[in-house]
């Protein structure tokens, strides 16, 4: 059976998934244990985490030498970073993919293994989007509206609804389908 590709992201009430200089500070003051839980548990089903250079580097630096609960699947499933100007992936189990990106992620949909993880920043996610690659959209809307910021969507999008989950902190975890 063919993998889908899930997009995992945070976002505010109205839709940005980081300010315009990019800052997340935001998210935290809402992410509880049970939310930390339910990230853990999304994490540890990736076949493999997908994203782009600059998350790549974002979190390269930070998991492997982190004892949090994310940890564990961040370092252990493999990972792969699209990139045209990264020479080769330091994090271990680290593949570059620097062919057109809905070849490559149509060929790992391809694969047997369990469902891709694609993780942002808002262009990545945004050129995923564009081209119709995301199967599923896992989204923490974190009580926070933000005004102004980096867009998930910059086109109309229709989504149906497959599931939702709140958390204590006040964020809440929705699970969206591409309508139709």
């Amino acid at each position: 059976m063919p993998r889908k590709l899930v997009l995992k992201m945070s976002v505010s009430l109205d839709g940005f998934v980081g300010r315009n200089d990019g800052d997340v500070e935001w998210i935290f003051p809402s992410v509880d244990e049970e939310l930390q839980e339910w990230m853990a548990d999304l994490l540890g089903q990736a076949g493999a985490h997908l994203m782009g250079r600059i998350t790549y580097g974002d979190m390269a630096g930070y998991w492997p030498d982190s004892d949090e609960p994310y940890a564990a699947p961040m370092n252990e499933i493999p990972k792969i970073v699209f990139s045209r100007t990264l020479a080769e992936g330091t994090w271990p189990q680290t593949t570059v993919a620097r062919g057109d990106l809905a070849a490559e992620i149509n060929r790992l949909k391809a694969d047997d293994g369990d469902d891709l993880l694609a993780h942002g920043g808002a262009g990545f996610a945004r050129a995923l989007i564009g081209r119709d690659l995301v199967d599923e959209y896992r989204l923490v809307i974190h009580p926070v509206a933000l005004g102004s910021g980096l867009p998930l969507f910059t086109a109309p999008t229709d989504l149906t609804l497959v599931a939702s989950e709140p958390f204590p902190g006040g964020a809440i975890a929705v699970t969206y389908a591409p309508a139709g």
